[in-house]
């Protein structure tokens, strides 16, 4: 095994934080990585399967085990009368397979363009925009099960999609996705669409809603209101929007005289927006001396590493804002990021 050690794992996040760990590989297929995975449990190694870190904050502490970085590539198409199925390799950079997608004429995953990480990284937390997510179009995928040690095939009732949640953050560590295979339709969306794409594509006079044209509107959109993390050390949206009850929705229209953000989930939940809480809490475009982090200036869900020296002074701006949320609305945010290990 070509193993490196003592790696630094601030290369491995787009935060840029971390310790080091004690071993590092790369996985160039889905047979390499069944190999390294024995190895590492025939010596009684630790290990974690990361893509391009644009989801994950390393602890300080770094990681006494095997990092195992997914390279593993591929994609394939089987058509079908009304849609294709379009596998990829859960190595393969997610944006790389939207726009393959969009090429092909297929939709359901244009809304999900410019979305740094991997194609297996999507599934982990049912990555959704403008109105999609995986959960949505995952026909199946491929992962080795390291509790019962074999290759399995999940469905996507396997992999228990709700909002930003499924069975591979339930069961963190258990499943190293291979690849995923998404059904795509040909035919393509139609109004009403998401709001924010909705307001572009009107403000743009777009009429054409091909898979290309949606794709290139959103990426538009997310250009303007999102840092580059090759730019801006970020790892995209740090926060869910939190699911709340109705009642506590008319308290906080009450107590604040806005009518805030949300979305009627059913007649008990909404799901309100994170970004407007922090706003109301004093945090947009927030920029702290004493921890070196920020919020972005045109979307303050997403926390900026400027001058921050470790994973804590991460966790202790994160903390800052959801203290203060809480205070004014008792609503909890929730990180999205997975903090490793």
């Amino acid at each position: 095994m070509e193993l490196s050690q003592d790696i630094s794992l601030k290369d491995y996040s787009t935060m840029h934080l971390g310790g080091n760990a004690d071993y590092f590989i790369i996985a160039s297929s889905a047979e390499h990585l069944i190999e390294i995975v024995n190895w590492a449990q025939q010596n009684h190694i630790q290990t974690l399967m990361v893509g391009e870190g644009s989801n994950i904050l390393w602890r300080d502490e770094g990681f006494r085990g095997l990092v195992i970085q997914n390279k593993i590539k591929g994609l394939q198409i089987e058509d079908q009368a009304d849609y294709a199925i379009l596998k990829s390799g859960s190595g393969e950079i997610w944006d790389d397979v939207v726009e393959k997608s969009t090429e092909l004429n297929l939709s359901g995953i244009e809304c999900l363009s410019l979305i740094p990480g991997t194609a297996g990284a999507t599934p982990v937390q049912n990555v959704g925009a403008y109105g999609q997510d995986i959960g949505s179009v995952l026909y199946e995928l491929d992962a080795y099960d390291l509790k019962n040690k074999k290759v399995v095939t999940l469905s996507p009732e396997d992999c228990q999609f709700s909002y930003r949640q499924s069975i591979f953050k339930t069961e963190p560590n258990r499943f190293y996705i291979m690849s995923i295979s998404l059904k795509l339709s040909k035919q393509q969306l139609h109004p009403p669409f998401y709001k924010t794409l909705s307001d572009y594509l009107e403000t743009e006079a777009v009429n054409d809603y091909s898979p290309q044209s949606l794709r290139d509107a959103v990426i538009a959109i997310r250009t303007k209101k999102l840092p580059n993390p090759k730019d801006y050390y970020n790892l995209g949206s740090f926060f869910g929007n939190p699911i709340i009850n109705n009642d506590q929705v008319n308290k906080i229209r009450n107590n604040t005289k806005i009518n805030p953000p949300v979305w009627k989930i059913d007649n008990q939940k909404s799901k309100i927006s994170a970004a407007w809480l922090i706003e109301q809490a004093g945090f947009k475009n927030y920029h702290d001396q004493n921890t070196g982090m920020a919020t972005w200036k045109n979307q303050p869900l997403v926390l900026v590493n400027e001058l921050a020296r470790s994973t804590q002074d991460v966790l202790t701006f994160k903390e800052q804002i959801c203290q203060k949320v809480f205070d004014m609305f008792e609503v909890q945010l929730q990180m999205e990021p997975q903090l490793l290990p």
